[in-house]
Order: C-alpha cells, then structure tokens, then sequence
C-alpha cells in the first residue's frame, strides 16, 4: 500500500516531530510534510501548546504549490476548534489531493473525525503509516487518553551496590554533573515532577527546571518556549508553608492532602488538591494518577522521590518506565536501599523490566526499563 518514498517521508515528519519534545506539552508531538512530484515543498511540526499545528506550518510553506500535493502527518488533523483552528479544514482549503497519517488520534475530540472530514471533501486518506513510531512520540499524551493516567517515569540514582544515600542520608552528589544536567531533559519533556514533602524537606528542593543548562544542549530551543514542570507533592500530615525554596521560583505547585485546610498560608503558585486514602491510611495512587491527567492535564510525569514512594509505585505497578543512574561507587550495606518493597519469597513475585537503553551519561551509565 505504501511505497519506499512514502516510508522516507513519514520518517523525515517522525524526525520533524520530535523537535517539539520540549515544549508541545500536554498537546502531542506531530510532525508533517507536503509533498508534490516527489519534492518537499513545506515541512513543519507542533512547536509550542497554543500555538500553530504542524500542519499549518507546512502549509504556510508550501504556499499555492499544496493545491494537488500529498501531505505526510504523523497523528491524524484535529478536526474541532480549539486555541487554533482544525488543521482538517486547513488542509480541504489548501486542496492537497491526499494525506497519508501515521495514526488517528485516541482523543475523544477527534478519533477519526478529522479523516472522515478529508474524506467527505474527497481527499484520499491512508492510515497506518510508521504507526509504532508515531505512537512512540507522544507515551504520554497516548496514555492520558487511552488510560485516564499519565505516563509514569520513576527516576533513581544508585552506587553500583544499589545504594542511594548513607545510612545517615547522605547523597550529595551521588552521580556526576552530566547525569544532574541530563536529568534536566527529562523534566523539560515532563507535564509535572511527583515528589514528598519528606524529600523536599530533607533537600529544601525546587524540583525546578534549570532553563540554562538545557538551552545550551538544545540549540533550537529559545528561553520563552520552555515552561516550568508543575510540581506535585505528597503532603499528607500538611509539613509544607511558604518558608521552602520550592514555593519561590518555577511552575505551579500542587500539594496532595487528605483534608483540604482553607486557612492554610499557601503562596500564590500553590494549591491544594484532595487526594483519598486507601484501607492502609495512605494515598490512594492509583486515583491521584487519574486525577493528574483528567483534571490536572498531566501526560508525562517524572517522579523524584525517595525508597518509599519508588516501592510503593512499583508494587503497585503504576510505573511505565525506569530511569536509574548508576554511579560508579560503593556504599555498603548499610547505606539506604533504591526502593523498599516487601520481602519476596519466589522470583516468581519479583517485578520484571525490560531494559530498552543502556548508556554512559559522563561517569555514570544510564540504565532505562520498562515493566513488563
């Protein structure tokens, strides 16, 4: 059904796509090309939440030449208005004669309207190129509407013992400064970093995003098209107030608690969200991640915490993917374990991963798993 030309192109609208990484969040990531007599005659990708689909981009490039060319996108033209437009429409008004789409789109919005708008217009739509690839760009948008939860990204740093402090808490700096600056990609890429008030108190941490250090990795990058991550913070016995550094600087702080305090003295970039407790008198995860992405808008969330929080997600099975540095240093056995979970009796019971990237990141090597 598809020709070698056709597999290059969508390629090139895969590549296009992963440009917007940074910045599309919590929108998907989409690339496209407009092609006519074997030329690429306009190419564009979703840049930034709010602004211009990728589409719009490429149609803008190609200009009167789109009349009668194909159009190469990587997720199926939205078809509703929303902050922009219906890129469908935009592509009936340019008159390509065809758009060949990675795969339709999950949200509810559009979910193949936008095809059978093209189709009613009698353009040719073929579905299903690169799909896996397609689908690879966006885990967490695909996640927030196949799944009502985002995609979970649990990252740790351990010795090469499994160690990730002392016994008396000391971690810092466990991994060298190119493993910190590469942590930075991740959170850019992220909706929202989950930590405790534990964590934060112990770390006075900001979980914040350090803008300078990845607009020197990524050049095209410009200091206004980069947001702040919202923070999430479990808070249960309510130990935060605006004294911490987490509450001076950054984007949006959300504080999970059992019980909403209306005379709480919160700064204004925080708020407060209700979380219910399970039958252990613990936070209901499961019901937080749902929350997070249908209320909240959350796709993509980093977690950054301690043992406790990464055992419990774990033995819960609400983590996508591990994220696990690893320093080239012994710390004994009485130095603080990478997670706490419950003693196992068969390695029947023990959570299985799939590694899918192993590297160095400067010292350190970068060990990257799915569950299975």
């Amino acid at each position: 059904m598809f020709s070698c030309a056709d597999y290059t192109f969508m390629a090139e609208a895969i590549q296009l796509a992963e440009r917007g990484c940074y910045t599309t969040t919590p929108n998907p990531n989409v690339g496209a090309l407009v092609v006519k007599k074997g030329q690429v005659i306009g190419r564009g990708y979703h840049q930034q939440a709010g602004g211009a689909h990728a589409e719009v981009f490429a149609l803008q490039q190609a200009g009167a030449a789109a009349k009668g060319a194909t159009c190469y996108v990587t997720l199926e033209p939205c078809s509703h208005y929303g902050k922009t437009p219906p890129c469908a429409q935009a592509l009936i008004d340019a008159g390509v004669a065809q758009v060949i789409v990675a795969m339709t789109d999950p949200n509810p919005s559009v979910a193949g309207k936008g095809i059978a708008m093209l189709r009613a217009a009698g353009i040719k739509v073929e579905v299903g190129l690169l799909e896996t690839q397609a689908r690879a760009l966006n885990p967490g948008f695909l996640s927030r509407m196949e799944r009502n939860r985002p995609y979970v990204q649990l990252k740790l740093a351990a010795s090469l013992d499994g160690r990730t402090a002392l016994a008396n808490g000391d971690s810092k700096w466990l991994t060298g400064e190119a493993a910190r600056a590469d942590v930075q990609h991740y959170r850019a890429k992220s909706c929202a970093v989950l930590s405790t008030a534990t964590t934060v108190m112990a770390d006075n941490a900001r979980l914040t995003l350090r803008k300078e250090q990845l607009l020197q990795d990524v050049t095209h990058l410009k200091d206004g098209t980069l947001r702040q991550p919202k923070r999430v913070i479990l808070d249960r016995n309510g130990i935060l107030d605006h004294k911490q550094a987490l509450f001076t600087d950054g984007g949006e702080v959300l504080l999970c608690v059992s019980k909403l305090e209306n005379d709480r003295q919160l700064p204004n970039i925080a708020r407060q969200i209700h979380c219910q407790l399970n039958n252990q008198a613990q936070f209901d995860l499961g019901l937080l991640l749902t929350h997070l992405a249908v209320h909240e808008g959350i796709s993509n969330l980093w977690v950054e915490a301690g043992a406790t929080l990464a055992g419990t997600l774990l033995q819960l099975n609400l983590v996508d993917e591990l994220i696990v540095y690893i320093a080239p240093k012994l710390l004994g056995n009485t130095a603080q374990p990478l997670a706490v979970l419950p003693e196992f009796t068969a390695l029947s019971q023990v959570p299985e991963l799939s590694w899918t990237d192993i590297r160095m990141v400067g010292q350190d090597i970068r060990l990257t798993a799915k569950l299975t």
